[in-house]
């Protein structure tokens, strides 16, 4: 039991590593345009290059939290393999966000919509998973099977743009 659920856990486990490898980057990032725009550190004089930098890494810090809840419920709740699947696909859209950022605002936009794409699938797995348990619970159904088969199917879709 305890080896199963370690085996569930290591997937979405090894998609936080890679979370924490492009916050990271983001981080350095922001670190090096502040630097290199008026080599001060801390205090910018309004460089738009360094604005830029630190807003696109505002907004993908803000919007990890509810990544990370959505990636672990989908994981653990429903399937771990389409999970971990749209958490490495919203990994690469955040990068597309970020790159886009520097370049004109509207470069950003579809890794924006794309991102949005992924957090809703993610919430509808765990919906999914939640909802399977509780008819388990009341009706004794269980539709896990059907489940991980329509989100294994459905995840590809994901990388349509």
């Amino acid at each position: 039991q305890k080896a199963q659920l370690l085996q569930y856990l290591q997937i979405t486990s090894q998609t936080e590593y890679f979370v924490v490898f492009l916050t990271a980057f983001f981080a350095n990032k922001v670190e090096y345009e502040s630097r290199h725009c008026n080599g001060k550190g801390s205090q910018r004089l309004g460089s738009s290059c360094f604005d830029r930098v630190y807003t696109a890494n505002q907004n993908c810090g803000h919007a990890y939290p509810t990544f990370l809840a959505v990636l672990w419920c989908a994981g653990l709740l429903c399937s771990q393999a389409p999970a971990a699947f749209a958490g490495l696909m919203y990994l690469f859209v955040r990068q597309k966000y970020f790159v886009g950022y520097l370049g004109e605002r509207t470069q950003s936009t579809p890794g924006y919509l794309f991102g949005k794409r992924i957090i809703l699938f993610l919430f509808l797995m765990s919906v999914a998973g939640i909802l399977n348990y509780y008819l388990i619970f009341f009706f004794g159904s269980d539709f896990e099977i059907h489940i991980k088969t329509i989100t294994s199917a459905i995840s590809p879709l994901l990388l349509i743009p």
